[in-house]
């Protein structure tokens, strides 16, 4: 942990070799990569936009071979490190695995350690705090995205390993900024069935949502489960209103009219056709 002004910061290294998640990988990061998770992770905090931070970044002397364009042309590249910040790296994969392999238990007690560490409005002897922990996840899940596209970011691998249970924006790997407004944009080239574009964020994290949901499942009572249920139905709208009051902003609107979200969609339509 690092501690400045009273905050505590988790630091993370990315690209310094191996560890027990890399799985078949080399657990390295070449220079290109770095640079730009570095630099937008930055910009992404300016914008005003929960993110992971980057301290530092040092260029290592060992050499990484790519398949940059998986066009099967793999290159010698410089590796790179860089030191990540963020207040915690657990994500809904942490909690998903548990419960896959049924470590119930385990599962228990890192959702607590969660909780008491980073949702301090929950207290931890409210019989109703792991529904409260998932409603939670949920709006702010649904204020991450509505954020993330109105600055036109495609995050382009929103699996559940990436989506963090703090609802910040963290793994930055095939990312990108659109040019022009297209709700078809993928950053990503390797994603040929265009699961991951800038259109489909929301869906996708309505659908990780349900997949925290799914894990949370075997720790809430039949009255819990229901309520759970309710608060995801609800996600759509919370993500719909938070995203025309972000849209709103930008054109100036102020107060309440019926044909502000016809505008918008509007202006959206033009810019397409554009």
């Amino acid at each position: 942990y690092f501690c400045r002004h009273g905050e505590r910061w988790e630091l993370q290294l990315k690209g310094s070799g191996k560890t027990p998640y890399s799985r078949n990988g080399d657990g390295r990061a070449v220079l290109r990569s770095s640079v730009r998770e570095f630099l937008c992770s930055e910009a992404m905090h300016y914008l005003g936009i929960p993110t992971s931070r980057a301290a530092s970044l040092v260029v290592s002397d060992d050499d990484v071979w790519r398949d940059q364009f998986y066009n099967g042309n793999i290159k010698k590249e410089r590796g790179a490190i860089v030191l990540r910040l963020a207040k915690s790296w657990f994500r809904i994969g942490s909690l998903e695995i548990l419960a896959h392999s049924g470590e119930l238990d385990l599962l228990r007690r890192l959702l607590d350690f969660i909780i008491q560490e980073h949702f301090p409005s929950i207290a931890m002897n409210d019989s109703n705090r792991y529904l409260e922990f998932f409603s939670t996840v949920v709006s702010e899940t649904a204020n991450l995205i509505s954020l993330w596209m109105s600055v036109g970011f495609a995050h382009g691998v929103c699996n559940t390993d990436n989506f963090s249970l703090l609802s910040i924006t963290i793994d930055y790997g095939p990312f990108g900024f659109m040019d022009s407004y297209d709700p078809n944009f993928v950053p990503n080239t390797s994603d040929d069935e265009r699961r991951y574009k800038i259109g489909n964020q929301a869906s996708v994290g309505l659908f990780n949502l349900s997949k925290l949901l799914q894990a949370l499942k075997p720790l809430l009572d039949p009255r819990q489960k229901q309520l759970a249920s309710q608060v995801l139905e609800g996600y759509s709208e919370h993500y719909y209103s938070r995203f025309i009051e972000l849209f709103k902003t930008k054109l100036g609107l102020l107060g309440k009219n019926e044909n502000d979200d016809y505008l918008i969609a509007f202006l959206l339509k033009v810019s397409l056709l554009c």
